[in-house]
């Protein structure tokens, strides 16, 4: 059976939202995972942590209130610890499963930074909202540290981080001799870190990255094959969220730009699957994937992972 190469994008239905619904989700994810193995993928997976480093934001601000002498803990080191820990989740489920079937294969995890523009137009309007609320106190003291926050009408303030575009991934070599080796490999988590550089070093931004944006670069960097985006629905849907939502089985390359053009998906929901789709294709389509396999993009659930390797669910995105 011929491999093929894939970056594999998990959304938070994959993860849950609580450490206890992480634990049974990563193992149905794990499921399937391992039907895209047997079925002859070499496969690298990143993923959300949108719950997971809000919650670890949330807990190091309650210890800094508790324990005084405790220093908050910034967002790249909240960042930092959710790709270990939802890292090990993850490759320790989908290890266990793949041994279930009688299949010896490394997984790893590798704790991964990603630079970013300082420039970027994204620091200028933060979007993502991130940790508990706060009252008008603790906001004012978020902006005097030059943090930004947002009223949540009834409920307090909410603090919001940046959304910068991803540049590059910092230890790409290390994940592409690991892929290239034949083991799985778990980068780039929830985006991967953001850092910019200053001089010989890297600082850690109080930012997010976007993970289907990391997903995209990561596949590009990987050269692989195709960029599978498991999510909570089916595939791309026309009228989505209307009175008959129909599944679109098949996009073209210049059919998904179009739909982008005319606003045909939802901003943070499948926006961003369709322009990361759209990122890869391009790219394959003026450095083909070397051996000749057609490169394509999957957007598909967890759950309809087998039916879509026959066609028989998801959107399947192409050049042409």
């Amino acid at each position: 059976m011929d491999k093929i190469r894939a970056v594999v994008s998990l959304g938070h239905n994959a993860l849950g939202l609580t450490t206890h619904e992480q634990w049974g989700a990563v193992r149905h994810t794990a499921k399937a995972l391992s039907d895209l193995v047997e079925n002859g993928y070499e496969l690298a997976i990143t993923h959300s942590n949108g719950p997971q480093v809000s919650m670890i934001h949330k807990a190091m601000t309650e210890l800094r209130h508790l324990y005084p002498d405790y220093s908050p803990a910034a967002m790249c080191v909240c960042s930092a610890m959710s790709q270990g820990y939802v890292g090990y989740d993850i490759q320790n489920s989908l290890k266990s499963e793949l041994l279930s079937r009688g299949i010896s294969k490394n997984v790893v995890t590798l704790l991964t930074q990603v630079t970013v523009d300082p420039y970027d137009e994204a620091f200028y309007s933060p979007s993502k909202i991130i940790g508990r609320h706060m009252s008008a106190e603790e906001a004012a003291m978020e902006e005097q540290k030059g943090n930004f926050t947002v009223e949540d009408p009834g409920k307090g303030y909410l603090r919001v981080v940046a959304a910068p575009k991803p540049i590059e991934i910092v230890e790409i070599e290390a994940i592409r001799e690991l892929f290239h080796a034949g083991m799985i490999v778990v980068a780039a988590g929830g985006g991967g870190i953001p850092v910019i550089e200053q001089n010989c070093a890297l600082k850690g931004a109080s930012a997010v990255i976007e993970k289907d944006s990391i997903a995209s670069l990561l596949a590009k960097e990987l050269d692989v094959d195709e960029l599978i985006i498991l999510t909570s629905v089916e595939g791309v849907m026309r009228d989505f969220g209307g009175a008959k939502p129909e599944l679109i089985p098949h996009l073209t390359l210049s059919q998904a730009e179009k739909m982008i053009e005319e606003s045909g998906f939802g901003e943070g929901t499948m926006l961003p699957k369709i322009e990361a789709a759209v990122d890869f294709l391009k790219h394959k389509a003026e450095e083909p994937t070397e051996g000749g396999r057609t490169p394509r993009v999957l957007i598909t659930s967890i759950e309809s992972v087998e039916l879509a390797l026959s066609g028989k669910s998801g959107t399947v995105i192409s050049i042409s």
